[in-house]
């Protein structure tokens, strides 16, 4: 593949106490003993990635169609990424939001601008933006939370506190967020929940409607669900939900963590539907790996968060900022953004020519960069098996194999992908 052979490793200083690193076998049983049992890991060390790959500590290379959960958006080790963060280390990595820096006030207005402009080209609708920056896609949400009844509160004094969401979402682990979450497995054993959420069902309009009263003062939801198993929704209903939301002075929120800055084929996923949200919020790609979040919301929303009422520490510091601006700045540079939407049409056509016939297979579906394999029987154990094979997906929902690559992903990377899954569940049919 010669896009993986033409890219150029970026000479970084080693550093002088660079800790003696620990064997596979000694992480993994450290781990068993040593960290919370939060994670269920697979028993694979990776020691350093390059473009799509992962390759682990024995030199075991992996295809990475998993991308850590949609965030490797360059991949790994882009010399771009590795530039910018070893640059900008050597110069500022961290100062309070008492004052300003260099990266946090440009960075808002590249986001700021683009999410105007495709405001404007959705809906012909001019309007001024204002960005809000954090650590992850579960700040962003706890963030929103906040805006939305601080706005209604507050702004407009007359208190909404509630909110709409929709069940097989995902918006993150953090309280808020994950009261937000429709989902009861992530919220076992947390309750009591933070108050005034209501569930709905996506891509229904007539469910969402009946949760609507006075006291409702936002709907946050997915533009396609990732977690929830690649779930699309229906032709038309994003329209009738902005419409709904005008209707009612309720908020309409878009969770674009997963979909945002190119995923799905366009910047932001909602440009697909044709709307325009009040507020929307992002991370993962947005720091190619560095944490980073940021809730974009309208002008006139956003003067909720007047000075002391939502604050967080590491939020908008030089660092990551700065490696925010150069992710997008690689994204224009490189047409990425139009290679996820041709690379996502051509990676859906093969998974549909190849997987045709299987009997395991119930739906294959997807957009841009995003795309789901729904499957029967056990899923786990296909993802198992391709990873055998050097592919690493995920699963989204219960029966869904999730397919998330970089967007730097060529034909032949995908070609690879196809054929390993379909070995997979070729291995697993007996």
């Amino acid at each position: 593949m010669a896009a993986d052979s033409a890219r150029m490793p970026v000479a970084v200083a080693s550093c002088p106490l660079t800790p003696a690193p620990w064997t596979t076998q000694a992480i993994v049983a450290g781990a068993g003993r040593y960290l919370t049992p939060s994670y269920k890991n697979c028993p694979i060390v990776f020691a350093r990635g390059d473009g799509p790959w992962n390759i682990a500590q024995d030199g075991t290379r992996y295809l990475d169609f998993s991308a850590g959960v949609a965030v490797n958006g360059l991949g790994h080790n882009h010399p771009d990424l590795v530039a910018a963060i070893a640059a900008q280390a050597g110069r500022l990595i961290h100062q309070s939001n008492y004052w300003h820096n260099e990266h946090a006030v440009p960075l808002a207005a590249e986001l700021c601008q683009r999410f105007e402009a495709a405001v404007l080209a959705c809906s012909a609708t001019q309007v001024q933006a204002r960005a809000f920056f954090c650590n992850s896609g579960g700040e962003g949400t706890e963030a929103a939370v906040k805006l939305v009844r601080r706005y209604h509160s507050r702004v407009r004094n007359q208190p909404r506190p509630g909110i709409v969401t929709v069940k097989g979402s995902f918006h993150g682990r953090t309280y808020a967020a994950m009261s937000a979450t429709a989902q009861p497995k992530y919220q076992d054993g947390f309750e009591p929940l933070v108050p005034g959420f209501r569930y709905a069902e996506f891509g229904n309009l007539a469910s969402i409607e009946a949760q609507l009263d006075e006291t409702v003062g936002a709907v946050l939801i997915e533009v396609v669900q990732g977690e929830g198993g690649v779930c699309l929704p229906p032709a038309g209903f994003f329209r009738q939900l902005r419409q709904l939301c005008t209707e009612r002075g309720v908020l309409l929120g878009l969770d674009e963590v997963q979909t945002g800055l190119g995923r799905t084929g366009t910047l932001f996923a909602f440009e697909q539907e044709g709307i325009a949200p009040d507020l929307i919020w992002l991370a993962k790609a947005l720091g190619g790996g560095i944490p980073v979040g940021a809730v974009v919301v309208q002008d006139h929303v956003a003067q909720a968060l007047q000075p002391g009422t939502h604050a967080t520490t590491f939020g908008g510091n030089a660092l990551v900022t700065y490696v925010g601006r150069v992710v997008l700045g690689v994204i224009d540079r490189d047409g990425l953004v139009a290679q996820a939407a041709h690379m996502g049409a051509y990676l859906l056509s093969q998974l549909r020519s190849v997987l045709a016939g299987c009997e395991r297979v119930r739906d294959i579906r997807g957009r841009g960069l995003m795309c789901g394999v729904q499957l029967t029987g056990d899923v786990a154990a296909v993802i198992a098996q391709c990873r055998h094979h050097g592919l690493l997906v995920s699963l989204a929902g219960s029966d869904v194999v999730r397919l998330t690559p970089p967007l730097i992903v060529d034909a032949g990377h995908i070609d690879f992908s196809v054929t390993q899954l379909a070995r997979a569940l070729s291995d697993l049919q007996g």
